[in-house]
Formats: C-alpha cells, sequence, structure tokens
C-alpha cells in the first residue's frame, strides 16, 4: 500500500472513498449550509432570467471551496438543476448556471454569453472543479 500522505489531496479522497465504500457507492460530500445564500431565491430564478441571482453571488463565491467534491444530488439540491448540462467523455459532466440575464431567456433557451458559474463533475459524481467569473 503506498504511502497515502505523499499521494495528492484528490487522489487521498479516491483512495478513502473506495476504502471506505467498497467501490463507488458513497463518495462525496454533503454541503453545509452557506451563510447568506437564499436557495431557495437561487432555484427560483432559472437562467437568472429575473435577474435575481447576482445579488446571491457573493457568499457563493465565498464558500465555493465547500463546493469540491460535493455530490451532483447536493449540487441539485443547493442550487437546482443546472441551466445547461454537457456530457462529456469518460461519465464526466458539466452543470452551468447564469448570474445575469442574456441570450438565455429567450425561447429556446440559446446559449450565451453572459456570466455562469461551471462546475464539472468527474467519473465519481462529484465536483472536480468549479469556476466562478472574476469580474462579477
Amino acid at each position: 500500500m503506498p504511502n497515502l500522505l505523499r499521494l495528492p489531496r484528490r487522489a487521498r479522497f479516491l483512495v478513502s472513498c473506495f476504502a471506505l465504500s467498497g467501490g463507488l457507492m458513497g463518495c462525496g460530500h454533503a454541503l453545509p449550509e452557506i451563510a447568506g445564500f437564499d436557495a431557495t431565491a437561487w432555484r427560483s430564478d432559472p437562467y437568472a432570467c429575473r435577474n435575481r441571482r447576482l445579488a446571491l453571488y457573493p457568499p457563493l463565491l465565498a464558500a465555493r471551496e465547500h463546493l469540491y467534491e460535493a455530490r451532483a444530488d447536493d449540487v441539485n439540491a443547493l442550487l437546482g438543476q443546472p441551466d445547461e448540462e454537457e456530457l462529456r467523455a469518460n461519465t464526466e459532466k458539466v452543470y452551468y448556471y447564469y448570474l445575469r440575464p442574456g441570450t438565455q431567456c429567450a425561447p429556446g433557451h440559446v446559449r450565451s454569453a453572459a456570466p455562469r458559474i461551471s462546475l464539472r463533475f468527474g467519473p465519481l459524481g462529484t465536483v472536480t472543479e468549479v469556476l466562478f467569473p472574476m469580474s462579477e
């Protein structure tokens, strides 16, 4: 067995998940309550067309580290279904949540250049990358 302390943080996490769960079940963590973030208001503004999400952005940005290794179900419970979802190779996916109104608010929800949050999920179904626009 390799020395786990020499492995990168994410590798240690994966080894722990496999060791504790005997496979792929149970990896990831539940999301804690985010101070100052109104998840109900966020979820009630799909595609940011009501222009409410930008005011909710600062507390979510401050808590971005808590999003890493969260399970998709917990992200959905917090932020709602993604405005857009992209499926990638190797069972990876990306969730997008818009912050401002744009062309995504038109019928058909055309992809927009409006600022958005991106959450990438790895093959284990947990968040591996969190991208927030810096100019907001």
